[in-house]
């Protein structure tokens, strides 16, 4: 029977395959779903659904249900994941055939729009941090250079004073894969780091800290733009805290995070009529797909174009 089947399956996660005990327990409750959907469906106890039930139509069918009781697409893709290990499993097994759930096609992705902020709350965020103390200088550089470059959280925390170019206001990042390329700063944002930079010059660096100090790329000595107060390397959780901090501060509406201040320069960069070619450099895109999702954001912005540039819509 397939509630059997089902408890062998998670047995053979746990004991085989070694998986943690929170995706066991997310395994066990869809499984267990599935066959409950099932045994209403057919008018059977649970215990007495057999394995051949799990057929293409019973999982299109599981899936609609999700979706009448409102459930989201990225649940009833995870749900439909488990089932498809669970089948390939039942194949393994010589309990099923073939896979049913070839024959069955993941619900499509939600396409949210990027959150971002206008430039009256950006100004209201980056003048939330007490310029009178240390950490107060620092926060208010983070928050510049967070809006002025785009910058991931990832290749924030990551920069090192050797990667920062004041007279030029140019800042050397290390992105995914190791990608290195240079994204400009602005005149505000060079202000900043110089007040932080001599704050942190009075800090005594941890030098047991293998990521705040060591040998870097080509050999050089590393030396961690960013320091917490007892001079070791800022961890990506501390300027996540820092940024949603100054966003409660200035009480941006439903918080903000060091990814929506990226989104926030990429739309108003396109907004500034920057080509997306420029953006998907400066923000470090593999594909320019990814950068095309701030079209989305300005539909104004675009209408105005149209309007101007179209024969017809300028007739009109």
């Amino acid at each position: 029977m397939l509630k059997d089947a089902t408890r062998e399956f998670l047995q053979f996660l746990k004991f085989n395959r070694n998986t943690s005990p929170h995706t066991v327990r997310a395994y066990e409750t869809d499984l267990t779903q599935f066959v409950e959907f099932l045994s209403v469906r057919d008018g059977a106890r649970p215990s007495r659904v057999p394995v051949t039930a799990l057929d293409a139509d019973g999982v299109r069918g599981f899936l609609e249900s999700l979706h009448d009781r409102g459930n989201s697409r990225a649940s009833a893709a995870r749900r439909l994941a488990a089932l498809r290990t669970f089948a390939r499993y039942l194949v393994r097994e010589g309990r099923l055939a073939d896979d049913p759930t070839q024959m069955v096609g993941a619900p499509r992705k939600e396409q949210h729009l990027p959150q971002h902020l206008d430039l009256a709350q950006v100004d209201t965020v980056i003048g939330t941090p007490d310029l009178d103390r240390a950490a107060g200088r620092r926060d208010r550089a983070i928050l510049e250079l967070f809006y002025a470059s785009g910058l991931r959280l990832s290749e924030l925390v990551a920069l090192d004073i050797e990667d920062v170019n004041l007279p030029g206001r140019v800042v050397r990042v290390r992105g995914k894969g190791g990608k290195e390329r240079l994204v400009p700063f602005n005149h505000s944002t060079a202000d900043a780091l110089k007040s932080m930079l001599r704050d942190a010059r009075a800090l005594k660096p941890d030098t047991t800290s293998r990521r705040s100090r060591g040998a870097g790329p080509h050999g050089r000595a590393r030396h961690a733009l960013f320091l917490n107060l007892r001079g070791g390397r800022l961890t990506t959780r501390s300027v996540d805290r820092i940024v949603r901090q100054a966003a409660r501060a200035a009480a941006v509406p439903g918080g903000l995070s060091p990814h929506a201040l990226r989104h926030t320069f990429a739309t108003h960069l396109l907004q500034a009529g920057a080509d997306l070619r420029t953006i998907q450099e400066l923000l470090g895109h593999e594909r320019l797909s990814t950068t095309q999702r701030y079209t989305h954001l300005d539909i104004g912005r675009l209408m105005e174009v149209y309007r101007a540039s179209h024969p017809r819509a300028r007739k009109s």
